[in-house]
């Protein structure tokens, strides 16, 4: 029942029904609910007092030019025609003085009576309504922030350890270039990228282990918070059953005339009301604050080593220190990469290419995609294809 707000503008997804504290839209439209009947009641009491001005104004007009026409030489059925007026505007003042009492007395203790039972209080915890649908999301939703702040955990730790693991195949692989380097050193660099590896694999396990126990708790999760989530749904359903009918009832005070220009306002404006839909809104409520909310559900986030930028001046330096691979040599993505510069080859994990040129100080190599298009790439983005 509460205003349809704008689309948020970051991405939904973070603001999911599903992410801890994000059913804080759901419990505060109880508020909002109460208050939107404060401000429907305000709406229409300024209206009643519109009508009422309009009722004097109307009676006014008409007492001055009655008294005015009585005097004047006129006679018979134009006379009659003329006195008309002012007997139909007394008859109109009468009505919008009417409308205005009904709109007071009538709708505006109806809906103040409605919102009082309706949204019962709780001592120094605000709407009972919403204190107990807070208390039972949060209740739901305690294990499973616990379950993912693990999961955040052990991701952050899985993905240190990859970085470590590539520091130690990075030191290992210039260990092994270095032919002054004794074996014994460079046997202590190889232990040291395997101990990292063998880590990295610990944790991946552990990483696996908990988002298992995340993916197996969310059926439950889900269907605790949707019970909740629907018994909310309800009470809203209700609200907005209700002030529907309040808002045809005023409507029927409000269409007093048959005039068919006039018809035609109160037509468009009682065709907007019978369109008023709970399912609807209902609806649009779900899809965006609640269940329908599109979520980033918890998944292993593979990780991508990090790419040194391209310093074209330094490589055009060395530029003949670099061989040039006759015929090439075949390599495969093992990473998606969008190149940022125009002489910067873009691809996806698993493309094949072809290197043409020996991979450079920076960690670039030059090569050449299916298409013909030649460019630079990081070389810790690709293997050999054996």
């Amino acid at each position: 029942m509460a205003s349809l707000p704008k689309e948020p503008t970051e991405d939904p997804k973070k603001q999911s029904f599903w992410m801890p504290g994000n059913h804080v839209h759901t419990v505060h439209r109880t508020e909002q609910s109460y208050r939107a009947c404060n401000d429907i009641v305000a709406c229409f009491v300024e209206r009643a007092k519109v009508e009422k001005q309009y009722a004097q104004q109307l009676s006014q007009w008409s007492s001055k030019w009655k008294s005015i026409v009585d005097s004047r030489p006129l006679y018979g059925s134009l006379m009659r025609a003329w006195q008309c007026f002012f007997t139909s505007t007394e008859r109109l003042s009468e009505l919008h003085s009417s409308i205005s009492q009904s709109l007071i007395t009538e709708e505006g203790d109806r809906v103040r009576t409605w919102q009082k039972e309706t949204f019962p209080k709780k001592i120094f915890c605000g709407f009972r309504e919403s204190h107990h649908n807070n208390t039972s999301f949060s209740r739901a939703q305690k294990p499973w922030t616990k379950k993912l702040m693990k999961l955040e955990k052990v991701r952050v730790a899985y993905h240190k350890s990859c970085q470590k693991e590539q520091t130690a195949l990075d030191k290992e692989k210039q260990a092994n270039e270095e032919s002054e380097m004794s074996p014994e050193k460079k046997q202590r660099f190889t232990g040291a990228r395997e101990k990292a590896t063998e880590e990295k694999e610990k944790l991946r396990e552990q990483y696996e282990k908990v988002l298992e126990d995340v993916t197996s708790y969310t059926p439950r999760y889900m269907e605790e918070m949707e019970s909740i989530f629907e018994q909310s749904q309800e009470e809203e359903r209700k609200r907005i059953s209700f002030l529907k009918q309040a808002f045809l009832s005023i409507h029927r005070h409000l269409d007093v005339t048959n005039n068919e220009s006039v018809k035609a306002v109160y037509n468009e404006l009682h065709h907007t009301l019978m369109s008023i839909s709970e399912q609807d809104d209902l609806k649009w409520w779900k899809n965006n604050r609640g269940p329908g909310m599109p979520t980033n559900w918890p998944k292993i986030e593979e990780w991508v080593p990090p790419v040194k930028k391209l310093d074209r001046k330094k490589r055009e330096k060395r530029k003949d220190s670099r061989p040039v691979m006759i015929g090439g040599v075949r390599v495969r993505a093992l990473y998606d990469y969008v190149g940022e510069e125009g002489d910067e080859l873009s691809f996806k994990a698993g493309e094949v290419l072809l290197k043409v040129e020996e991979e450079d100080d920076q960690g670039w190599c030059r090569g050449v995609l299916s298409g013909g298009k030649e460019g630079f790439y990081p070389a810790n983005y690709v293997e050999v294809v054996e």
